[in-house]
């Protein structure tokens, strides 16, 4: 039996991962470990948690002995690190807790891929490791040859994991490989995202807080479309190599929170601008050429399609995310947007 380590998988790309495998390897064993903080979730699990070859495990993948008496007792073929500090926001406001996780509990794992051995570790990064774009220059795409150019705490850990991913791949010939993909957005994303967010706070009549004049242009990606390219690239994928994941989906983030009142059937007097976030980068744009040569990966799900369907889950699953907005996030949904 074929066992996966998925670490982050309480989280939201890390859950839809963990749900894509099951279906897709009803005979493997998928192991999660994740640390429970703020944007992983145990009842996303719910619904595996009592599966045979489902195993979840609460820790981090900055303890370093709790990592190695895992893969000690696991012996994983096939590690995933989606473990993450992942929002800008809060990476601005306490950057030392992103530099642990991000970068010091990738180490952690590596080193236990490489005492133990395993077939593939696969690092998931960010297309915000290339900094931006210009917003008058369509054409410029980030490509696997960008060089990395950080503009957030958040960001520049992301880099910095790379780039120590790499070393290892170089220096101690560790089978591993990279994925940088564009935003994400689907079912059971935690609901300081822009999608989310907007959705949550639409249906309540609530301001939907847009950063700036809402120019900011990023990439969509629909979930279940990044997972299956991580599949590809664990599979299939070549080590040592970097591949950007894209949606082909350029948005506006003004013209997304319109799409979402129009899909609510909500006035747009609910938008309310506020002070621009500090570095707040332009523009991402992916250019997936690579993956789609190489493992024949294109995304199937058009931007339109997968919103709604995103907004359905939402309303589908108040009682998932209504638990989420209140006590601990409602303090920090304060201090980020309260002044603003």
């Amino acid at each position: 039996m074929t066992t996966y380590l998925v670490t982050g998988g309480a989280g939201f790309i890390g859950s839809n991962f963990i749900f894509h495998l099951l279906e897709r390897y009803p005979q493997a064993r998928i192991v999660c470990l994740d640390a429970l903080t703020y944007a992983g979730n145990l009842s996303t699990l719910a619904g595996v948690m009592e599966r045979e070859n489902f195993r979840f495990v609460r820790g981090s993948v900055t303890d370093r002995e709790a990592v190695f008496a895992l893969f000690q007792e696991e012996r994983p073929e096939y590690v995933v690190n989606f473990a993450a500090e992942t929002h800008v926001d809060r990476a601005i406001e306490s950057p030392g807790v992103f530099l642990e996780t991000n970068i010091l509990g990738t180490q952690n794992l590596m080193d236990a891929c490489r005492q133990y051995g395993v077939e593939r570790f696969h690092q998931v990064s960010t297309d915000e490791v290339y900094g931006d774009l210009p917003l008058d220059r369509p054409e410029l795409l980030f490509t696997e040859e960008t060089p990395l150019c950080a503009s957030s705490p958040y960001s520049a850990s992301k880099a910095a994991a790379d780039l120590l991913v790499q070393a290892y791949v170089r220096t101690y010939g560790l089978p591993a490989s990279i994925s940088r993909c564009s935003n994400n957005y689907g079912p059971y994303q935690f609901p300081e995202k822009l999608i989310p967010l907007m959705i949550a706070n639409a249906l309540a009549d609530r301001p939907l807080p847009v950063y700036g004049t809402g120019e900011n242009v990023r990439d969509w990606l629909y979930v279940a479309d990044h997972c299956k390219a991580i599949d590809l690239i664990l599979h299939r994928g070549r080590a040592g190599q970097v591949y950007n994941i894209g949606g082909h989906n350029e948005m506006r983030n003004i013209d997304i929170v319109r799409r979402i009142l129009a899909c609510l059937h909500k006035s747009e007097t609910l938008i309310t601008f506020v002070k621009d976030r500090a570095g707040h980068d332009l523009r991402y744009a992916i250019d997936p050429a690579k993956i789609h040569r190489e493992l024949g990966w294109l995304p199937e799900t058009r931007f339109a399609e997968g919103l709604e369907k995103t907004i359905d889950w939402y309303l589908a699953h108040r009682d998932w995310w209504e638990q989420i907005v209140s006590g601990e996030y409602r303090a920090y949904y304060q201090r980020m947007y309260g002044g603003r």
